[in-house]
């Protein structure tokens, strides 16, 4: 249904003229004639009746008069709902303990006039696709993965380099050090279920085997943080990697320690990513927030891939 036409026969039927609505819509007298014509035969029924005072809505006029004016408010509505700043930034944080999701509590914090839809998308693929549809605005992720170049039209910026930190439990033989370094960790199995093959992390992790000799394992059902930490706490053998700013509650039956890598610190990059053309204005403020509040990124004394360091996401907006 032409939404012109139904307008155009509430702007006649508030006004009682059809003059008097051409000059309320800016259009000629012979416009609105066409538009309610064309309107009448869709419907198939007449809505007006011409009277030497005006128009007058006939009965099936009448009936439909609230209707239109429904279709009008929904019309709207939907407008609004993707005018720019008027819907919610939706942005995908891989995970809900993870340091994306810290970054966009602090962004929530600092805005919270901002609405907001987090989401948890698992492969980077996934999330360029859902940017690129603009089913999402932004995504954190690790980026220039080799093979895993990023479409023209996706811009990125690193945000953040968060350091690992080893995971034990009490009875660990690295348990009790107050820091351990990458050498240290040679010959130690370090149990991490949630790496898959193919993602960026899965990327950064071959690469950290690769250059230093370290025994990651990835074995086994991934059942969460919670089988993880139970697993560790209970197992001497295992030890795992977690970012410094993961948020994490265990009992405290667990003793579990989270030890300082160190010589060098292993970094995760997160970077956030978008579409170059996306006019959201909440997204600007999302990238204005995370440049003014991250601190500078660690440099001597760490550790991440080389093609981190070759990949374009490098710059600070």
């Amino acid at each position: 249904m032409d939404l012109e036409a139904v307008r155009t026969f509430t702007a006649v039927a508030d006004a009682g003229q059809f003059q008097e609505a051409a000059a309320d819509l800016s259009i000629t007298q012979q416009a609105v004639s066409k538009r309610i014509a064309v309107l009448e035969k869709s419907l198939g029924v007449r809505l007006f009746t011409r009277t030497p005072r005006g128009a007058e809505l006939t009965i099936d006029g009448q009936a439909f008069l609230p209707h239109a004016r429904d279709l009008l408010r929904v019309a709207e509505r939907a407008v609004a709902s993707v005018r720019a700043g008027r819907r919610p930034l939706r942005v995908d944080v891989i995970a809900s303990r993870g340091a994306q999701a810290g970054l966009m509590r602090g962004f929530h914090g600092a805005h919270p006039e901002i609405e907001l839809d987090v989401l948890m998308l698992f492969e980077i693929e996934a999330a360029v696709t859902a940017i690129r549809s603009g089913a999402i605005d932004a995504s954190f992720r690790a980026v220039g993965a080799p093979g895993r170049a990023l479409p023209e039209d996706i811009e990125s910026v690193r945000v953040l380099d968060e350091p690992l930190q080893l995971l034990t439990g009490p009875a660990h033989a690295l348990a009790d050090a107050r820091s351990v370094t990458v050498a240290q960790l040679v010959g130690h199995r370090i149990w991490m279920p949630g790496i898959v093959p193919g993602t960026e992390w899965g990327a950064y992790y071959d690469a950290l085997v690769a250059e230093y000799g370290l025994t990651i394992e990835a074995t086994g059902p991934n059942f969460g943080s919670d089988a993880l930490l139970d697993t560790i706490a209970d197992t001497p053998a295992l030890a795992t990697f977690m970012g410094e700013n993961t948020r994490l509650i265990w009992p405290a039956g667990h003793g579990l320690r989270r030890i300082p890598v160190t010589e060098p610190t292993p970094v995760y990059p997160h970077s956030l990513i978008w579409r170059r053309d996306n006019p959201h204005p909440a997204l600007t403020a999302l990238r204005d927030h995370l440049r003014s509040t991250q601190p500078d990124r660690l440099a001597d004394g760490t550790w991440k891939p080389a093609w981190v360091e070759d990949s374009p996401d490098t710059r600070r907006t």
